[in-house]
Formats: structure tokens, C-alpha cells, sequence
């Protein structure tokens, strides 16, 4: 299917590109996510006649996100969770976990955009963490997992 992008979309392409996905993808995805629609002459024509409003407001986002993370990077999040004596956790630290430590901080931040490659934290220590504010904007955040009495 032929889609035109109403914004930038990692490992896809830019704002106002024309490019070719599988139909699944498309309908499933892109379309009800607002990013994409279905490249038709007219919604060319129409994608056109806003894209100067379109590029502004994803300006607006990546201007936002650059701000954010200028404050978010290099910052460390504590968060309390019940251990054994050997540091093991009982249960692990998710992304939501960490999404909610920055919240309370005052950083908006979503749990899909904490990015985790090794998985849940499940013993104590200081782990580092990405967060992907916006698809060019990633900073790093280390996580200080502190074991409570059990």
C-alpha cells in the first residue's frame, strides 16, 4: 500500500514522504496512529497544501523533546524495591517502573519510551537506561535500583 508520511517514522522515511508498506502495517498501525495516510492524488493535494502547518508543528514537537532531554540527560532516578541480603530482587524494575520515577520528578515520559536491552532490572545497583523522547532524541538516565528490607 501506498502511504505518505504525516510524520517522521524511524526505519520508514520523513515527513511527507511517499513510500510503500504492507498493507497490515498501514491499516493497523500507521493509519490509526495519526502518522500516515493513504496516498491517494487528493490526499497528496491536501498533504501539500498544509505541509508547511504539518512541518512547524513537528519543529514545535522536536524543539519540546530537544528542550526535555537536555534536562532528562545524565539525570539518575532512585527507585526502592524489596530484596534478599544477596541484592537479588524479589519481582524487577520494568520501564513502567522507571516511566513512573521520572514522572514523579517532573518529566513527562511514557513507558514506551524507556528503552531497556538487557530487560527488567532484577538485582540492586546503578544501571544505565536510554529514553527515547523523540525518534531523534535519546538520552541516557541511569537507573540506582536500592534494596528495601524484605
Amino acid at each position: 500500500m501506498q502511504i505518505i508520511l504525516l510524520e517522521k517514522v524511524v526505519n520508514l522515511g520523513n515527513l511527507g514522504e511517499v513510500v510503500k508498506v504492507k498493507d497490515g502495517y498501514a491499516r493497523n498501525f500507521l493509519i490509526p496512529q495519526k502518522m500516515a495516510r493513504r496516498a491517494t492524488t487528493s490526499a497528496i493535494a491536501e498533504f501539500e497544501a498544509k505541509r508547511a502547518e504539518l512541518e512547524k508543528a513537528a519543529a514545535a514537537k522536536l524543539a519540546a523533546a530537544q528542550a526535555q532531554g537536555e534536562k532528562l540527560n545524565g539525570m539518575t532516578v532512585t527507585i526502592g524495591q524489596k530484596a534478599g541480603v544477596d541484592g537479588r530482587l524479589f519481582g524487577s524494575v520494568t520501564n513502567f517502573d522507571i516511566a513512573e520515577a521520572l514522572t514523579k520528578a517532573g518529566f513527562a515520559v511514557e513507558k514506551a519510551a524507556v528503552r531497556m536491552p538487557t530487560g527488567p532490572l532484577k538485582t540492586t545497583g546503578e544501571f544505565p537506561v536510554s529514553v527515547a523522547l523523540h525518534t531523534d532524541v535519546v538520552v541516557e538516565v541511569t537507573v540506582a535500583v536500592v534494596g528495601e528490607a524484605a
